[in-house]
């Protein structure tokens, strides 16, 4: 069996809500973030997923991913790990794009990075990390992460550079399956919240 990785981008939070760039601050869930996380939960372990036997689960360390992952029943057997943090947005966390704009015409995270946090090249080692990890042996695996990550590692599945990631958009309590089509890497599924409708 070719292993895929599921990606679950975690629970509305006020920040995500309000577009701030969201990254190390721990901001808790929202009520509605909540809901969805356990939506996330019933569809995870009804068929055909049947909650994944057999899969490796890991979250990062951010209570906001931890929690979408308890919530979604998945804590017990989840590890944490700190590469799926979301990116270190320097001095522009807690900021919207605009507000970024504002200061910044013309500016693009995927292209520009942020002063003071992390690099590009440091994204990008991250999710091929994560990227190796999901490829080492014949089983599933199941992350519990957040946005900007997570877009990176499906960028980096996919062979591409980073900045592919500014084309495939994640929104929160969504649901991406990354697998294989002829031999390739491919997108099964991506940024899917079919669940939220209940």
């Amino acid at each position: 069996m070719a292993p895929r990785i599921l990606l679950a981008r975690h629970g509305q939070t006020q920040w995500s809500l309000s577009g701030k760039h969201t990254g190390r601050t721990d901001v808790p869930l929202l009520e509605e973030g909540r809901r969805g996380a356990k939506l996330l939960g019933e569809r995870l372990h009804r068929a055909p997923l049947d909650g994944l036997p057999g899969a490796e689960v890991r979250t990062s360390p951010l209570a906001r991913a931890r929690e979408t992952c308890e919530l979604a029943g998945f804590a017990e057997r989840a590890a944490v790990w700190d590469t799926l943090v979301e990116w270190d947005y320097g001095a522009y966390e807690g900021m919207t794009p605009a507000e970024i704009q504002a200061v910044r015409p013309g500016w693009l995270i995927w292209r520009d990075g942020v002063p003071g946090g992390e690099s590009l090249a440091e994204v990008t080692a991250r999710a091929d990390e994560v990227v190796s990890w999901a490829r080492s042996a014949d089983r599933d695996v199941l992350v519990f992460a957040h946005g900007h990550i997570l877009r990176s590692i499906g960028a980096r599945w996919l062979g591409l550079p980073l900045d592919f990631a500014a084309r495939i958009r994640l929104n929160p309590t969504s649901l991406s399956v990354l697998g294989w089509a002829y031999g390739e890497p491919a997108i099964e599924s991506w940024n899917d919240a079919g669940h939220l409708a209940g």
